[in-house]
């Protein structure tokens, strides 16, 4: 049933973490059996309200923290979405990434990313992910 969205609306690795949230906002608004035109009107509705939060994990204290990096708009995030491994890759090098997809203040889902290469975040501006 997934077919009439991924890759057509956004990539299809966020579409299946997106989809989950866009049926449950349909549920709660009382429609238990949404059509694929319902759950993309959903989609549109929602979508330019969507951020993704992207961090990494760093050694703190004997444990680890993750250190955010950039807060991308659902205008900006496209060329991060095609090629994740990419996007990373190209701008912060090597490491263990996070990326949490917010509607608003919601959380929608999380995934994590681990390409190759030198971790050249390190020297990166921390961003303030509560501002």
């Amino acid at each position: 049933m997934q077919w009439y969205t991924r890759r057509a609306v956004i990539a299809g690795w966020c579409w299946d973490l997106v989809e989950p949230y866009l049926r449950r906002n349909l549920l709660n608004r009382g429609v238990e059996r949404p059509t694929r035109k319902e759950v993309l009107e959903e989609f549109g509705r929602v979508w330019p309200e969507f951020t993704a939060t992207i961090g990494v994990q760093e050694p703190w204290a004997g444990t680890i923290r993750f250190k955010w990096l950039v807060r991308l708009d659902a205008a900006e995030v496209t060329p991060f979405l095609d090629d994740p491994m990419g996007w990373l890759a190209e701008r912060y090098g090597g490491g263990k990434f996070k990326m949490n997809l917010h509607h608003g203040m919601h959380f929608v889902n999380t995934r994590n990313f681990k390409p190759e290469g030198e971790p050249r975040w390190r020297d990166a501006v921390a961003i303030d992910v509560d501002a």
